[in-house]
């Protein structure tokens, strides 16, 4: 047999002191001049002149499989 407990939706003392460090981490995080970046880049100059891919992507997905069974066809069919 179970026993259930009351549990009331309001949070608790620590649940709320918990959320609040996390949040103060997060802004202190968010105001540092370079953040946590990994890459250490400050802007994003270096997508200045780059493009989308196309929709003619399909297309040249479709010619690599071409070319790869291909290449598996030509191997196996040489022994």
């Amino acid at each position: 047999m179970a026993l259930f407990m009351n549990q009331e939706s309001e949070r608790t003392e620590l649940q709320k002191r918990i959320a609040a460090e996390l949040a103060e981490k997060a802004k202190k995080k968010a105001d540092a001049p370079n953040g946590d970046r990994p890459d250490g880049v400050e802007d994003s100059a270096y997508l200045h002149n780059t493009q989308k891919t196309s929709s003619l992507a399909w297309v040249w997905i479709l010619i690599g499989l071409f070319v790869i069974v291909g290449l598996v066809l030509l191997v196996v069919n040489t022994r």
